[in-house]
């Protein structure tokens, strides 16, 4: 489709420049040409599209929800290689665990690839960024094109694709922690066919964080090949094989008092060297785009990834005052050994009718994974020892000396599907009225190896949305919607032993929301209101940590303010603050939050801030960020600090080379950004890290 399109820009262009010789030939010298110039933000930050929303390709103004599109300017500006790195430029969201995140006050773990289920990293390894061209954000419920999700919101990661153009570069850096890393990324026309397209990419990196017993080795090796199939279709296949190990974990965080004060060094570890979480995933695309007509159009996505997820770790079982004074100072432990294995295969389809004023959507999703679940256990009386929070002690326990326990000897099978239709209709050239409405259910099965025994579950759940812009004038454009979700608890959580069976969740959303646009679009300054309710929730059971309890009802309201904007010429900003108040509202009898209490890391008051100003004079440029967080509480009640971090970044051209410097945590702020039960304490964010990078264009 795209090979059509460069010989008939190429004709449109001569026929204007043409005229357009012609006309100054006629014109007096006096004439003076208009020349429209794009702003900073527009061209290194600002997305204006995505079809993330509302699955077709409508202007995010037009969308009735709000949405945020972090490309790959910012992520590369920003020196992000982890998602977790990127949570400030989004407002409402903040860092749970892992790759987990708060979401306008909720825990998320529900994340699409190209539009598509299928995350090969799971709940505990952090998604690589290597491989990403775009983060998009959409925020509320997104039941009604993206079948059952988690009501805050839904991240996609936009995969890098083959190119039109060539575009070859590699990249060498080093930094804080013997951070060394390296990559290669190939990508242009297919042996000068424009037809065809390729793109290879590799990447490694290694580091020694400074928690004690870590190290981590992280390789992606992304391959994708694009074919244009006519001019009304294209086919892009694509391979992604990933490689983590993170030495020294499973990590937990560092105990802290109830005040969130920590009771370590920040160093400190519950694992010991022999520790490991290890990850090993191969991932396959494939999307197929095709224009049946100038009014009718469709695609196909088919993803499938299996990966194996090793862990042998310590795991803290107690937060013990020994000496009597009233301050923990000791930890039990258990050790753990895991193995699991994971096959999905998951699809999207859709097909869009531009009929008029109305633009229909019609699709399905449809996902199966299967997973087998291996885990051995080893407590105190097998001869697993604690460990002292001031003096610890490693290397004096062997785990090949424990007496394992089985734990654990399941295969699951979860299925996924849904239908969905969507009618966007303009009513005047001005105002939008959207509705949709999606049938989602699920039929999973549990088969327990130990006692042969099978466990089945299964529902179907109703979601949709309605919600209209309007566009008063340049200046002002308003929305409200109205939406609702269905999430299927995970088939691990239904099981007896856990604590299940659980109802699934559902939630409710309503937004209001202003767009605004000043000073010939160079400043955009979005405004939303929201209020969430969520049912359902599971949280930890306080009486049994291998257990899970539902809270009855939660409740999220707040508002998110986000500015782009040129200040000056070469001055861009990017700003957002966000407002939450989460609170519990109807509460299961027995767990730690009552009701009428702060939910479980949801923060009231964030900022988040990168700023660039580019010298012109000497083709580079500087950036400042900055990251705060307010007060939150984990899971049993103890507070964990407000912080305020700060970044700083230069960056020079110089021919065809990039040389880039970042420093992270600027003055080394000691801080924690979530908790999740005390005896695990509290996960402390990065000292301060220095990273310099340089890159050739070829």
């Amino acid at each position: 489709m795209k090979a059509a399109v460069v010989p008939l820009s190429l004709a449109v262009f001569s026929a204007i420049y043409g005229a357009a010789a012609v006309a100054d030939e006629q014109n007096s010298a006096q004439d003076i040409e208009r020349i429209t110039v794009t702003g900073r933000a527009q061209s290194l930050y600002r997305v204006n599209d995505g079809s993330l929303a509302m699955k077709t390709n409508t202007p995010i103004e037009r969308t009735p929800q709000a949405v945020q599109i972090l490309p790959l300017s910012l992520i590369e500006d920003q020196a992000a290689t982890e998602v977790t790195e990127l949570y400030r430029s989004i407002s409402g969201v903040s860092q749970y665990n892992y790759a987990s995140v708060t979401f306008r006050g909720f825990r998320q773990n529900d994340v699409r690839y190209d539009g598509v289920r299928g995350d090969p990293y799971g709940d505990v390894s952090t998604p690589h960024l290597f491989n990403i061209e775009q983060v998009q954000v959409l925020k509320g419920p997104s039941g009604a094109l993206y079948g059952a999700g988690d009501p805050g919101g839904l991240i996609n990661y936009v995969t890098k694709k083959p190119s039109y153009q060539r575009d070859n570069k590699l990249k060498l850096s080093a930094g804080s922690d013997d951070f060394v890393s390296g990559s290669i990324e190939l990508s242009g026309p297919l042996l000068d066919y424009d037809n065809q397209r390729y793109r290879v990419g590799i990447y490694q990196e290694h580091e020694n964080p400074y928690r004690r017993n870590t190290d981590k080795r992280n390789r992606t090796i992304d391959l994708g090949y694009a074919f244009d199939i006519g001019q009304d279709s294209s086919l892009t296949l694509q391979y992604t094989n990933v490689m983590q190990h993170n030495g020294g974990e499973r990590l937990r965080g560092l105990p802290a008092d109830e005040n969130g004060n920590f009771l370590v060094d920040r160093r400190f570890n519950f694992n010991e060297t022999s520790d490991f979480l290890d990850l090993d995933a191969n991932v396959f695309q494939a999307t197929l785009e095709h224009n049946f007509n100038a009014w009718l159009s469709g695609s196909v996505n088919l993803r499938y990834f299996n990966d194996t997820e090793r862990q042998k770790y310590h795991e803290p079982r107690s937060a013990t005052d020994t000496d009597g004074d009233g301050v923990a100072d000791y930890a039990e432990r258990e050790y753990r050994d895991q193995d699991r294995h994971t096959k999905n295969a998951s699809m999207a389809a859709n097909l869009v009718a531009e009929l008029g004023d109305h633009t229909l959507l019609f699709g399905g999703d449809l996902s199966r994974q299967q997973e087998d679940f291996y885990y051995l256990r080893a407590r105190t009386a097998d001869g697993v020892i604690g460990i002292s929070y001031q003096d610890p002690q490693y290397g004096i326990t062997d785990p090949s000396s424990y007496n394992m326990r089985l734990a654990g000897d399941n295969n699951t099978e979860a299925l996924r599907y849904g239908i969905y239709l969507q009618d966007q209709w303009r009513i005047t050239e001005a105002w939008d009225v959207t509705g949709s409405v999606s049938v989602d259910g699920f039929n999973d099965e549990a088969h327990d190896h130990r006692d042969d025994s099978t466990e089945k579950f299964n529902d179907q759940g109703f979601s949709y949305r309605i919600g209209s812009t309007y566009k008063i004038n340049q200046h002002f454009h308003p929305y409200v919607s109205w939406a609702t979700g269905f999430t299927p608890q995970s088939v691990s959580s239904q099981l007896a032993e856990n604590g299940g069976p659980f109802d699934p969740e559902e939630s409710k959303q309503a937004e209001i929301g202003l767009r605004t646009f000043w000073f010939d679009d160079a400043i955009n300054i979005n405004f939303a209101g929201y209020h969430i309710v969520r049912e359902n929730i599971l949280q930890t059971d306080p009486d049994d940590t291998d257990k899970q309890v539902a809270i009855g009802k939660v409740r999220a309201r707040g508002f998110e303010v986000d500015l782009m904007g040129d200040l000056t010429d070469n001055w861009v900003i990017n700003a957002n603050y966000a407002y939450n108040d989460t609170v519990v509202k109807d509460a299961t009898s027995g767990i730690s939050r009552a009701v009428g209490d702060r939910f479980a890391n949801a923060p009231r008051h964030q900022f988040g801030l990168w700023s660039r100003y580019d010298l012109s004079a000497i083709n580079s440029s500087i950036a400042f960020g900055a990251d705060y967080v307010s007060e939150q509480f984990d899971q049993d009640g103890g507070k964990i600090k407000p912080y305020t971090v700060f970044d700083l970044s230069w960056q020079s051209q110089w021919q065809a080379w990039q040389f880039q410097l970042n420093v992270k945590n600027l003055f080394d702020k000691e801080y924690a950004v979530s908790g999740l039960l005390n005896r695990t304490g509290l996960y402390p964010g990065e000292h301060r890290r220095v990273y310099a990078s340089v890159t050739y264009a070829f």
